[in-house]
């Protein structure tokens, strides 16, 4: 009984030094935005209080329209950037002795799951830039 007391108190102790270090991190940032706040002066004036914008005082509302085509190019970046960044692991395992054929059929399973998605999204006419 005294081992496994022994290793809990250890297992918790690190674990307290861990607790420790937020507490003291918590308290930084608390500590230094109370000093911000009490050592910034605050005199609002009607020109403080207007959006600025680069120097040119807004005009008009805020609303801006957006295309949602723009999205969906930044989704499909976003998804294929992914993709690939799983061909590097792949290409690792692939080199390993014993590994070979399985991890070749993987990656055209894989490869497959990409065209059908560019195929459906070609179909859907979202890659035509109009």
């Amino acid at each position: 009984m005294d081992g496994s007391t022994a290793l809990a108190s250890e297992y918790f102790q690190s674990y307290s030094v861990i607790g420790l270090l937020a507490l003291i991190g918590v308290l930084f940032v608390a500590v230094a935005f109370g000093a911000g706040r009490l050592l910034r002066p605050v005199v609002p004036t009607p020109e403080k209080l207007l959006t600025y914008e680069c120097g040119v005082d807004p005009v008009g509302e805020g609303w801006a329209h957006t295309q949602v085509r723009y999205y969906v190019y930044a989704f499909l970046y976003v998804i294929f950037a992914v993709d690939s960044i799983f061909l590097f692991p792949w290409a690792t395992v692939f080199a390993a002795p014993g590994y070979g054929a399985t991890t070749l059929v993987e990656m055209f399973i894989f490869l497959g799951f990409l065209a059908v998605g560019l195929l459906y999204a070609w179909k859907k006419g979202v890659l035509a830039w109009a």
